[in-house]
């Protein structure tokens, strides 16, 4: 069983997924393999200032801090949502994942996470192609070769395809997490949900094949 994540580094909701996404991993990285893909869901025309949707947002984090008990921060707040010039994009943050992965796929999850606590507690602006080099560093990773292979059509291309995927599984918002099995694929939740209900899907569905 090979366990996809789909999220998007810009998704509020994937923000509040992330630890129960890491506990997830923690617990069943042993049995099963986990691949994490960018959906790219702030891409093209959707590109912009965050003031534009920062109505949306100021409304939408709140609930999300609510449902799932992680906290947007003060940096992300006052900094960039207040200030409304940041532009958001999903493009960087998906090509830096898709650099870290060709260094350590095995953690994709926890880099995944460590995007989305950058720009949505630290405030990292999406467009700082130098500061996820940084990012990379405490994974043993050398923070200026990490940012200069951003640059590279390679990764940008990888991220693409990135895309392509999780529009080809139908995935219509994030989070969505699928169970792939002998190229079958069940999904476990499309959005968020807690870690006993996920645990719950899995069992079933274990129990089914």
């Amino acid at each position: 069983m090979k366990i996809i994540y789909a999220y998007d580094a810009l998704c509020g909701w994937c923000y509040g997924f992330s630890p129960v996404m890491e506990a997830l991993h923690d617990k069943h990285q042993e049995e099963m393999e986990f691949e994490v893909l960018s959906g790219g869901m702030i891409t093209g025309q959707r590109i912009g200032p965050i003031g534009e949707v920062a109505p949306y947002i100021r409304q939408a984090y709140r609930d999300v801090e609510r449902a799932t008990g992680v906290k947007f921060g003060e940096a992300f707040l006052k900094d960039v949502l207040a200030n409304g010039k940041t532009i958001f994009t999903s493009v960087p943050p998906a090509i830096a994942l898709s650099v870290f992965k060709s260094y350590q796929k095995d953690k994709a999850v926890q880099f995944a996470s460590v995007l989305q606590k950058a720009i949505y507690y630290d405030g990292l602006a999406p467009e700082d192609t130098e500061a996820y080099g940084a990012l990379a560093e405490p994974f043993g990773i050398d923070g200026k070769t990490f940012a200069q292979q951003m640059n590279e059509d390679e990764f940008s291309t990888r991220a693409q395809q990135e895309f392509q995927r999780t529009q080809q599984f139908g995935v219509r918002g994030f989070p969505t997490v699928f169970a792939e099995v002998e190229n079958t694929y069940y999904p476990l939740t499309r959005g968020y949900a807690p870690l006993a209900e996920i645990e719950k899907r899995l069992v079933t569905l274990t129990q089914k094949i």
